[in-house]
């Protein structure tokens, strides 16, 4: 039944082409036609023409928007150092009130929160300026394993861009040996070849699709959690030389 309507399809095809321009000359091509056929396709159509490729397709896409929600939330300036707890800090590293500085940090946890409270366990009045060198070790030292922490969720976007791409490519070397495989079989006609070609394109489509957004926001969020990082490290640097004494803050900072 199957080869039956295929055999239809061609044999309409071949009339077409060879009676309508002398049946109707004045009129336009059947072409159209197909174009109509073509825009009945919706993205399932799509996907099913794709072949067994468009699966992991599919999950690199589920992959990609998930991630680029979640570094949406996760690399955020107000929620990795956000300025009232900057400057309620800064108050408390004026008055040199480490306790109420601690306490302050660890109500409100985030990367620079972090950095300070690994800073001010190494306070020590009785050290050169309260023991700055150490201080400054350990809040860059944290701060290094937050920006790590961070970062390998930004590389999984960078793993699946390069995958995409190289999954679109499988789909289409199969989807030629199925073009070639019809031609090796004595099957020459456009129709004949026109799955395995099909299946080709979609899936290096599909690749595409995933692979360049999620390529540019691995760039966008690398650069965005590189500016932050520098924030935090800028931020808790003026926080502990207001605390070793080496800034002093006006009446209205």
């Amino acid at each position: 039944m199957n080869q039956a309507a295929k055999l239809v399809h061609l044999a309409t095809a071949i009339s077409l082409t060879t009676f309508a321009p002398l049946l109707y000359a004045e009129e336009k091509p059947p072409a159209p036609a197909a174009a109509d056929l073509v825009a009945t396709k919706n993205l399932i159509d799509y996907y099913n023409a794709g072949g067994v490729m468009m699966h992991p397709l599919l999950l690199a896409l589920i992959a990609f928007i998930a991630l680029t929600i979640y570094l949406f939330i996760v690399i955020n300036p107000a929620r990795m150092v956000p300025k009232r707890l900057v400057d309620g800090v800064n108050r408390t590293m004026a008055s040199r009130d480490v306790q109420g500085a601690y306490a302050l940090v660890k109500e409100n946890p985030c990367a620079y929160s972090k950095c300070i409270a690994q800073a001010l366990l190494k306070v020590n009045f009785e050290r050169d300026l309260a023991n700055k060198a150490s201080m400054v070790v350990g809040a860059e030292d944290t701060l290094d394993q937050e920006e790590t922490k961070v970062m390998g969720w930004v590389n999984y976007l960078n793993t699946v861009s390069t995958l995409a791409p190289m999954i679109g490519l499988f789909g289409t070397v199969q989807g030629m040996i199925v073009a070639f495989d019809a031609l090796a079989a004595g099957k020459a006609e456009p129709s004949d070849l026109a799955a395995g070609i099909g299946t080709a394109m979609i899936t290096t489509a599909g690749g595409l699709i995933v692979g360049i957004p999620a390529m540019f926001f691995y760039f966008f969020f690398r650069n965005q959690l590189t500016s932050i990082t520098t924030e935090i490290q800028k931020q808790f640097s003026y926080a502990i030389d207001v605390l070793s004494g080496e800034i002093q803050l006006s009446s209205g900072e």
